[in-house]
């Protein structure tokens, strides 16, 4: 008997087609998909208005290969972290963040990463592989009904921000957003969702072209080529022109503002100067900046005290930049940006 197939890799035609060849009618295929996307269910016997023959050809041909919760985590500030345990046995995490108006899911993309940004606890961890679309919707699900339940409200924003380098898995994190975006899913608005990167100019480019409605961030943290190299080792090889060529021809082809990330690390990033070279370098394109309150790894790096955050933000509004400070959020269980370092075993 040949292998299963993950059910949430096929089409609705193709699930169609398959019915059809059983004998079986066209409308079933509506059925299941909605339970599928729409409803959420993992598993082929929760389809109560599914004839059991059909729930049968489903179980013979077709699997899901579901994430199952493993660990959760709460903060003190009403973070939730939660990893989940994949079918191959690799655990990821997800982030579940509240604030007074919203709850925001981060999600990872890959099992590690492979881009060991410095100050990044995931880029410690060895790049392992892609999640799939199916892997990263489960995610945005288990955040959604998670808000329903604590929050009694829905998931609000999305942002892919967590494990991994989400460009570098492009056809599963457009996949994965075309099925939560889907009036026959969850019908989440595309701007709500926003998909961050360190800098995969080629791909920046090919999400221009694809014509994407959701947000971009790009994690910047210095307009010096030679820090940005030593804080993140793609800037050898996609350094601050090729990113500002990609950004610009972003920007021409949709439209859209762009946000930079921008991590306050003492010392190293934050004066002056370097906040006159960040303002420059955001003159390409219109866009808003955040800055970031360093959270704390097993490296070098130190947090930017909050009276220097104040003066480079200060400074960087002088030149009609649009600014913001973040402060971290879930940051006693290791859930804040740069954090996620899966220490689940």
């Amino acid at each position: 008997m040949p292998d299963k197939i993950e059910i949430r890799t096929i089409t609705k035609k193709e699930l169609s087609d398959f019915l059809v060849e059983k004998g079986e009618k066209k409308f079933r295929a509506k059925q299941i998909w909605e339970w599928i996307w729409k409803k959420t269910i993992t598993n082929f016997e929760e389809m109560n208005n599914i004839p059991l023959k059909i729930r049968n050809f489903l179980n013979e041909n077709y699997k899901f290969e579901t994430i199952e919760e493993v660990s959760s985590q709460d903060s003190s500030d009403g973070t939730i972290k939660n990893a989940f345990r994949l079918h191959d046995g690799h655990v990821v995490e997800a982030v579940l963040i509240p604030s007074r108006s919203r709850t925001t899911v981060c999600v990872s993309s890959q099992v590690g990463c492979n881009l060991a940004c410095r100050f990044c606890a995931t880029g410690k961890l060895k790049m392992q592989r892609n999640l799939t679309a199916a892997e990263i919707f489960d995610q945005v699900a288990w955040a959604n009904k998670l808000s329903m339940k604590i929050f009694d409200r829905k998931l609000t924003n999305i942002v892919y921000m967590g494990m991994g380098e989400p460009l570098l898995n492009y056809d599963n994190v457009l996949s994965s957003i075309e099925r939560i975006t889907s009036e026959e899913s969850l019908a989440m608005s595309p701007y709500r969702i926003t998909v961050s990167t360190s800098g995969i100019t080629k791909n920046i480019k090919r999400l221009a072209d694809d014509n994407v409605r959701f947000e971009l961030a790009v994690s910047l943290h210095t307009a010096s080529n030679t820090k940005r190299s030593e804080l993140m080792p793609i800037n050898e090889t996609q350094d601050l022109g090729m990113l500002s060529d990609a950004i610009t021809y972003f920007h021409q082809k949709t439209g859209k503002r762009i946000t930079y990330e921008y991590l306050m690390l003492k010392g190293i990033n934050d004066s002056i100067p370097d906040a006159i070279k960040l303002a420059k370098f955001c003159k390409i394109a219109p866009c808003k900046i955040n800055l970031i309150e360093f959270n704390s790894i097993d490296s070098e790096y130190k947090k930017s005290d909050m009276e220097i955050m104040e003066k480079f933000a200060n400074h960087l509004e002088g030149y009609n930049l649009i600014v913001n400070i973040r402060r971290s959020k879930g940051k006693d269980i290791d859930a804040a940006c740069g954090q996620l370092a899966n220490k689940t075993s």
